[in-house]
């Protein structure tokens, strides 16, 4: 402690705010040699100096409020300091250099600190005063959850980020039954990755917590007090209790009413010296470069700048460093710090172990580790912290980074020597407990010799199929030349997996987002690829209609904009024609929008529809807001999903047609319209055997005779080309539209993404479809029932989505910047 020259006059320090800042400060300036001071602390609560960032285990019941104070009473008397907690400064004055009190007192200073910290932001939703609605800031806001959480009952919180989910773990300790309500896809986004954000809303969800992700709520219900929570989707959730924790704001009002220069917080320099040269500030309520901070580690940095400042030092000033976040909820480990955004310029490694619910990621930029993500083992958080800070070069240690910093001194090994390294009794696939041991025995005892033999055996990889790369290496290990590799091709470069692998586990497991996918089967990047990405996006379209809501991020450029690019950058649009039939109306619309655009280019297409090529980017919202206001629809022309229906005149014209062509496939048209399949799929009905609508060259094609339909499915006209294979025939309308969708839905459920379904049936045989289909009529229905339950959330128009507002950015153009002129 410094030495106080007792014969000097004392400096008067006021320091308006007793928060962890201020206290901090304060700590380090007695610690200093520094001129005699007289310090006044004004605090707004009636209490000494707490740790703030504890209070969710006081919450929880796991520290009582005595526990977690920094500075009693007998410290403030230690140092000379005048506590007046309880008591808020209401004024400055500037220019009579005093602080006025609630109570009308004024106290004259020579320097003024002012930390008066953060308020929470509370959502201006109806309801949001009613009795039962709080925050969480305060040992009071502690209070009142206690209070309700006496009685029981409901509580919801409003908020996903450290702070809510602190408060819902606490208040699910104390008995309530408690929802959280977030409006980012995953938990605490600002600090997690979706892959983490997953591993942490599984880990909340297991503590009986109901976890809403994308909600929005749209108001606070009751009367005298709060009796629920409504969302914008029109889902109300009971709640006794409402735990408003969607962030801060910092509290700088007096200073602004002082006529200190503000912005989003109290303006300071590097020095944490306002505008007024005798009046500091420090903690959240200021703004520093730009910045507002909410994390405690630059708040303790600014007290000891701020402190040898006002010892008379000469400090180097305030430099923000990299922060990282820690959850502080019994059971749930996780560590995040620094850059983890996707970036192409950086690259990443990534560790997961679904058995253990482990998942570990680093971001690299130029041999420097600029980002961390753990979750599960968080052991070696503070080691890559350490080397993130200090900015050191991780080259030499690259490949073995991952695995911690124990690990560090061991040599890489080559991956068949490492797996022939393990013990007998190390455990290769943990779903089914099968250790190396096992698996050697039965390749050198049993005879196996392939993949397939080995699951079959010993179950090794055939749940989760993490290990499947690993059993593949035991493998060639012990059979060495005589191995001969399955030519399994995995889907991808993010993971070992095939895509009949991954599609088969997405139903067993079941899992129900991109972010399970990748954690649960061991994806070994963080969020994917351009390949996985949308194959993942269709087959959890596929499986989880209901449940599962289309990433269209993870689409191809064409699906995203609903339109089909060209090479000078423009698009064609094709509005859908039902069946290929239209009207003089729809002509007359589709020539005003082409004069009104100035479209350069309509073409009829061999699908019988009409192409307006060349649009731009920018007009596509208006181009289609015009189609649409004379009914027209989008044709889908762009994506991976019904294309077009092709016909002849059929019977209603032609004097050789057999049946209605024209209305049959305006009717599978309108069925099947909007379904995503795997790769494009195209029909067309022929009236009779003549063929006219080329029906056996297309996916699915349908020949009409006197007797019925015959179905034809597997045919080609592209770079490859089929004719289409007979599957059957029926006898009526009705049974066309059940069989051909029944076709569908079995080619979306089974084909892998991309894979025409001329190369489905291939691979699968036509018989295997022709018994699904043409036999086993109970599975025909279910196929068909499926198909429509799907139709329920695809058939719609996505044109009219984003004339309505959806997504309306992608067609905003950039910003055209000018070239600052050199003076």
């Amino acid at each position: 402690m410094g030495q106080v020259d007792q014969t000097s006059v004392p400096t008067k320090i006021v320091v308006i705010g007793n928060g962890m800042a201020a206290g901090r400060a304060m700590e380090e300036l007695f610690a200093k040699q520094r001129p005699p001071l007289q310090v006044t602390v004004f605090g707004a609560e009636p209490r000494v100096n707490y740790n703030r960032i504890m209070l969710s285990p006081v919450l929880s019941g796991e520290k009582t409020f005595e526990q977690i104070i920094i500075h009693d009473e007998a410290w403030y008397a230690k140092h000379c300091v005048r506590l007046r907690s309880g008591q808020p400064i209401v004024a400055i004055d500037r220019k009579a250099k005093t602080v006025v009190t609630s109570g009308g007192d004024q106290v004259p200073y020579d320097k003024l600190v002012i930390a008066t910290g953060s308020q929470p932001f509370v959502i201006p939703v109806p309801g949001a005063n009613l009795e039962g609605v709080v925050t969480f800031r305060d040992l009071d806001d502690v209070e009142k959850m206690h209070a309700a959480a006496a009685t029981g009952g409901n509580a919801v919180v409003i908020g996903g980020g450290l702070l809510g989910l602190e408060a819902a773990a606490g208040l699910a300790l104390k008995g309530m039954k408690v929802s959280v309500v977030h409006l980012m896809p995953t938990l605490m986004e600002r600090q997690l990755d979706p892959s983490a954000g997953y591993l942490l809303e599984k880990a909340i969800s297991e503590r009986g917590i109901d976890v809403y992700t994308k909600a929005n709520t749209e108001a606070i219900l009751g009367s005298d007090r709060v009796t629920g929570v409504k969302l914008k989707d029109g889902a109300i959730l009971p709640a006794d209790l409402v735990v408003m924790a969607v962030g801060i704001r910092p509290n700088f009002g007096l200073g602004k009413a002082a006529g200190l220069d503000c912005n989003r917080g109290i303006v300071v320099d590097d020095w944490l010296r306002t505008s007024d040269p005798d009046i500091f500030a420090l903690g959240e309520c200021v703004e520093h470069r730009g910045q507002c901070y909410g994390l405690v580690a630059p708040l303790y940095e600014m007290a000891k700048v701020l402190a040898s400042e006002l010892a008379g030092e000469k400090p180097s000033g305030f430099v923000p460093a990299v922060t990282s976040a820690k959850l502080k909820v019994t059971g749930i480990d996780l560590f995040s710090a620094g850059d983890f955004s996707d970036d192409d310029e950086n690259n990443e490694i990534v560790l997961r172990d679904p058995a253990r619910g482990i998942y570990k990621r680093v971001v690299i930029h130029d041999n420097k580790i600029i980002g961390a993500v753990l979750y599960g083992d968080t052991e070696d958080g503070g080691w890559y912290f350490d080397l993130l800070k200090k900015g050191e070069d991780v080259g030499a240690i690259r490949d073995t980074l991952i695995f911690g910093q124990a690990y560090q001194g061991g040599s890489p090994l080559d991956p068949t020597a490492a797996v022939a390294a393990l013990p007998d009794d190390a455990e290769i696939c943990g779903c089914n407990g099968v250790s190396k041991g096992s698996i050697v025995a039965a390749i050198t005892s049993g005879g196996l010799a392939t993949l397939e033999d080995l699951r079959a055996k010993t179950k090794a990889s055939a749940s989760c199929g993490q290990c499947t790369g690993k059993v593949e290496l035991l493998l060639a290990a012990t059979l060495g030349e005589s191995y001969e590799s399955s030519g399994r091709k995995p889907m991808c470069k993010c993971t070992d997996l095939t895509h009949e692998e991954v599609r088969r586990l997405i139903k067993t497991k079941p899992l129900k987002s991109q972010p399970a996918v990748m954690q649960e089967l061991g994806w070994k990047t963080s969020g994917g690829c351009p390949s996985c990405q949308p194959a993942l996006n269709y087959y959890l379209l596929c499986d989880w209609p209901l449940e599962y809501k289309d990433d269209y991020q993870a689409r191809f450029i064409n699906e995203r904009v609903h339109a089909n690019i060209q090479k000078d950058g423009t698009f064609s649009v094709v509005p859908r024609m039902w069946g290929g039939v239209t009207s003089a109306a729809e002509l007359r619309a589709i020539a005003d929008v082409v004069d009104q655009f100035k479209i350069p280019m309509v073409k009829v297409t061999g699908g019988q529809r009409i192409d307006l090529l060349g649009v731009k980017k920018q007009d596509l919202p208006a181009v289609w807001a015009q189609l649409i206001a004379n009914g027209l629809m989008s044709g889908f022309a762009y994506g991976k999903s019904l294309r077009t229906i092709k016909t002849c005149v059929g019977s209603e014209f032609c004097r050789f047609g057999t049946q209605d062509s024209t209305g049959l496939g305006i009717k599978l048209e309108k069925l099947m319209c909007g379904a995503w399949t795997p790769a494009k799929l195209k029909l067309a009905v022929s009236g009779c055997p003549r063929n006219c609508a080329e029906s056996t060259v297309k996916d699915i094609g349908v020949i009409c005779v006197d007797s019925g339909y015959d179905l034809h499915i597997a045919g080609a006209a592209g770079l490859h080309v089929k004719a289409t294979d007979l599957l059957g025939h029926v006898d009526s309308e009705e049974e066309a539209l059940e069989y051909i969708a029944a076709v569908a839905q079995k080619y979306r459920e089974e084909a892998n993404y991309l894979d025409r379904l001329y190369k489905w049936v291939e691979k699968t045989g036509l018989e295997h479809v022709r018994r699904a289909i043409m036999e086993d009529h109970d599975n025909r229905k279910a196929l068909y029932e499926r198909f429509l339950l799907s139709q329920r959330v695809a058939r719609k128009d996505p044109w009219a989505e984003r004339v309505a507002g959806r997504d309306l950015h992608e067609f905003m153009p950039l910003a055209v910047i000018s070239r600052i002129a050199a003076e």
